[in-house]
């Protein structure tokens, strides 16, 4: 099965848990704000919620390298060209 057409079975199967895998993290990110607001409950619940954040870090990289491999590299813009950041 190809995931090349553009609304094909996999490829909406692939959009959907894209966006599961994204929302998912984003509320991790949010939990870790809480999480880092509570230094009391720190020792356990950072253990969790890094254990949480590195699955979710997992799927989303897992995604990215599968569209990458599908996704023709285009040029960075001209601002970005050489500049690998700080």
């Amino acid at each position: 099965m190809s995931t090349e057409s553009s609304g094909g079975y996999l490829s909406r199967l692939a959009e959907n848990t894209e966006a599961q895998q994204l929302a998912v993290a984003a509320e991790l990110g949010e939990h870790a704000l809480e999480v880092l607001s509570d230094w009391q409950n720190w020792p356990d619940e950072l253990r969790l919620l890094v254990a949480d954040m590195a699955g979710a870090l997992r799927d989303v990289r897992r995604v990215a390298i599968s569209r990458g491999h599908r996704i023709p590299p285009t040029d960075p813009p001209a601002d970005e060209a050489g500049d690998e950041g700080p």
